[in-house]
């Protein structure tokens, strides 16, 4: 054995050598599309003045983690992180994370050797016929024995590296899938409030209009009992007040299921929690908004750097598949003692040991090992083909946001300029019909174009809200702010 030694030490130096290479590409992250703006055109700096309210545009300002303060209601802030920590789709994403961590720590293993220690007792009876011994009489005997084995697989082409280098891969993608479900709860929570508070605000402007058609009946009543006004005119009146209160529980129904909603997503059940009444009114539109540039995106959206992950994967799957091709070795040795007695367990005479090293060498596989190599390459371009159109999404989503701003601004300016109009309008027909000097059909025209422009502005209004959530959500929501962000709080998706 120790004139062996010398003979085997240039091969295990050539293999030590061979183990700081690893097969296959390494990877190399995508760069990011080479363009400086998002829309086609011009990019706006500010939108449309609406409301005396005009928002601006800020390229290059960072996302703050918490986003949803600067619609200026601490009632929203406090129910965001009542989601946040309460979650239960967030708390299952935040769990998978930790178990890709734990298959990372697992899959570190195999650069360690492997050592394992048995221990066993035997009673058996043994037979000299086994060994053409004829004559000599079967015997009875106990064996026992303890022995300890070392193997250590020399990863000489890099396919566990490989393999690791994929889990760890696993593990960002885990990551990133965490923090999208975390902005996807963020915005969802800010966007159902906001419904619930426009339902809310339309549902009320509803009930001011049946209170003001109410009085209108009553009066055209009157009238016609005075003989001013034929009957048919309170008659028409009662049809279109029964109309306008029949929009009302569709839109209760509304409020109660954006409530049944946001106790869903703050993990509860509807009937043991009520999420606070935040009026349309709290809700303040921030005029600042920052704007990632095109380059920031991409190491910003959660979804393009899950995506980056997957195709990181990939490529250390070719990593894996290609070293399939080349031989392994592996080495191994044992050592342990046996005896008839336990009290002679450790006595000279029944020791024993093996040291040895293995190789494999694949040389016919009917083509299989070539096959998941190439289909290593295929899922490969499949990830970078994903990647690319989950970029394209993404910037998809930002150009959509910045024109859905600008045109929000003027729809909801158009919209103001409407409601006062039909207000005025529905203030001079109904004095004119006091008067006399105006029939019913006038005011029955005025009232119902009073309540869709009412109820036009409040949707437009409640627009413009949602579309800036969908901005901050487009830009990745700031999830990655250390002292601001919710999740960075939590630890496990840092």
């Amino acid at each position: 054995m120790a004139a062996a030694a010398p003979r085997l030490a240039p091969a295990l130096a050539l293999l030590s050598s061979l183990a700081g290479c690893a097969v296959g590409p390494d990877f190399v992250r995508p760069e990011p599309p080479a363009v400086d703006h998002y829309t086609e055109g011009a990019q706006p700096g500010t939108t449309a003045l609406a409301e005396g309210q005009a928002q601006r545009l800020e390229p290059g300002a960072r996302v703050a983690g918490d986003w949803w303060a600067l619609f200026g209601s601490p009632q929203l802030d406090a129910l965001v992180r009542r989601a946040v920590d309460e979650n239960q789709s967030l708390k299952a994403a935040l769990a998978s994370l930790r178990a890709s961590q734990a298959n990372l720590r697992a899959g570190y293993g195999i650069f360690f050797p492997q050592v394992d220690a048995d221990a066993s007792a035997v009673r058996q009876r043994f037979s000299p016929l086994a060994f053409g011994e004829s004559g000599a009489p079967p015997f009875v005997f106990n064996l026992f024995t303890l022995s300890a084995s070392v193997s250590y697989a020399l990863d000489v082409f890099g396919g566990q590296r490989r393999t690791v280098e994929g889990l760890g891969a696993q593990v960002d993608y885990q990551r990133y899938t965490a923090v999208a479900a975390y902005l996807a709860l963020t915005a969802n929570v800010v966007n159902t409030v906001i419904a619930q508070a426009a339902y809310a605000e339309q549902a009320a402007a509803t009930e001011d209009l049946v209170r003001d058609q109410k009085e209108q009946v009553e009066i055209t009543e009157a009238q016609a009992e005075a003989g001013t006004a034929p009957y048919a005119s309170a008659l028409s009146l009662r049809s279109q007040l029964a109309a306008v209160e029949a929009t009302v529980p569709p839109l209760r129904q509304k409020v109660s299921q954006a409530r049944h909603l946001l106790a869903t997503l703050s993990g509860h059940l509807p009937s043991e929690w009520a999420a606070p009444d935040i009026a349309f009114s709290d809700l303040k539109l921030p005029e600042a908004v920052p704007l990632s540039l095109p380059s920031e995106l991409v190491h910003q959206r959660p979804d393009i750097l899950a995506a980056e992950a997957q195709l990181h994967q990939a490529n250390a799957q070719i990593g894996v598949a290609t070293a399939a091709l080349f031989p392994s070795l592996t080495l191994s040795a044992s050592l342990g003692t046996n005896n008839t007695t336990v009290d002679t367990l450790f006595l000279a005479g029944g020791d024993f040991w093996k040291i040895g090293a293995g190789l494999t060498a694949p040389l016919f596989h009917g083509g299989t090992l070539w096959a998941q190599r190439q289909a290593a390459l295929d899922a490969h371009d499949q990830a970078a083909a994903n990647y690319r159109q989950t970029v394209l999404a993404a910037f998809e989503q930002v150009a959509d946001s910045l024109r859905a701003l600008e045109h929000d601004a003027e729809a909801l300016e158009d919209q103001a300029r409407s409601m006062r109009a039909a207000e005025d309008a529905l203030r001079l027909v109904r004095a004119n019909y006091d008067a006399g000097v105006a029939s019913y059909l006038q005011v029955l025209v005025a009232f119902g174009q009073y309540h869709q422009a009412r109820v036009a502005y409040i949707q437009a209004r409640a627009q413009r809200l949602q579309d800036t959530v969908a901005l901050f959500a487009a830009l990745g929501g700031g999830w990655w702010d250390p002292e601001r962000s919710l999740l960075a709080g939590k630890g496990e998706a840092k």
